[in-house]
């Protein structure tokens, strides 16, 4: 749909000015001048604002005669990651034991360089650091089945016990004698119309689901493996899969509840606040006083609102249903576009 809202043509524009990634996946803008459309982000010089005009879906900035932009790649970056670099992910978790080298990469027309850059900028990670974690994880819930540490790591493909043990006890904290014992925090990428997530759980269910510009992201990192007492690593389980399933089938328009099991610390009071999200129906908004007379403090609206922004586990846990007593949109930690965009596909589904 072509936005002809003057005060939201505004907000984007400057947006777009700001290169504000939470705006990535909110709109598409067009560039009469050059006729072609970008992401939020885009690089390039920027336009003046009576050359612009702007889409909520880039297959209506197709549709109205433009091209996808060559330096934002908007059709590719908005949404997920390059065919090469899910290709690259792909064998890595094909082949958990081995170390896919760049020689291996480019017999299949990969560039090592290409799939480099895109881990730095959405992991902060280097794609060796991704494999090696993906390697750690399989090789812990051997250990945990009851493999020698020996045999899981020649097996893993390292060329010593004590540089399996070394790179372990980096990624785990613990030696593979000590850490069988110990709990882990797997950690994925999902891909939504609204920018990438972040994904992660444990054995006992999914603890985050966060877009990956979030400002407080490492803080909860930090949070989530105190609470938990455990580690983040790279891999998926059974939740993660799940999750990704049905928040895919979330965007599609073809769920409306959730079924995968959560495990999200906090403490008591957050935890009732967070259940009570749950009570909002889909398609619908609450206040934050509901929220409060809901778990029958009505005095506690200010700690309601501190226990929303404390959720880890957006979409799944509704907080961008609650809105403000003047009917505002107000407090959400992926940003207020991206709030208003859930709610407006919720009434567009009911």
């Amino acid at each position: 749909m072509l936005v002809t809202e003057k005060n939201k043509i505004k907000t984007y524009y400057q947006a777009l000015l700001d290169r504000e990634p939470s705006y990535v996946g909110i709109f598409y803008v067009g560039v009469k001048s050059t006729s072609v459309f970008c992401i939020s982000t885009c690089r390039a010089r920027k336009p003046k604002l009576e050359n612009v005009e702007f889409y909520t879906t880039f297959k209506e900035a197709l549709a109205s005669g433009y091209r996808p932009c060559k330096i934002c790649k908007p059709t590719e970056n908005a949404n997920k990651a390059p065919e090469q670099v899910e290709e690259a992910i792909k064998m890595v978790k094909e082949n958990p034991k081995e170390k896919i080298t760049d020689f291996q990469l480019k017999q299949l027309q990969i560039s090592p360089e290409l799939v480099r850059r895109w881990f730095n900028k959405n992991y902060g990670i280097t794609f060796q650091a991704f494999q090696r974690m993906y390697r750690i994880n399989n090789a812990f819930n051997e250990l945990k089945e009851g493999k020698t540490a020996t045999d899981t790591a020649f097996e893993t493909g390292y060329e010593s016990l004590s540089g399996f043990g070394y790179t372990y006890k980096k990624f785990l904290g613990k030696s593979p004698k000590n850490s069988v014992a110990e709990n882990v925090i797997l950690i994925s990428r999902i891909t939504t119309p609204l920018g990438p997530m972040f994904v992660c759980a444990t054995d006992e269910g999914l603890c985050m689901l966060e877009f990956t510009d979030r400002k407080m992201l490492e803080t909860e990192f930090k949070d989530l493996q105190r609470l938990l007492r455990a580690k983040i690593i790279a891999g998926e389980n059974e939740h993660i899969k799940q999750a990704k399933k049905e928040v895919g089938e979330y965007f599609e328009g073809k769920r409306k509840s959730f079924d995968v099991k959560l495990n999200a610390p906090g403490t008591d009071f957050q935890k009732s606040a967070w259940q009570c999200l749950h009570t909002i129906p889909y398609g619908e908004t609450a206040t934050y006083q509901y929220q409060a007379e809901k778990l029958k403090n009505p005095k506690a609206v200010r700690a309601v609102g501190t226990a929303n922004g404390a959720n880890r586990i957006s979409i799944i846990i509704p907080c961008h249903r609650v809105i403000g007593k003047d009917g505002k949109l107000t407090g959400y930690g992926g940003g207020l576009e991206r709030k208003r965009w859930l709610l407006e596909h919720e009434k567009s589904n009911l």
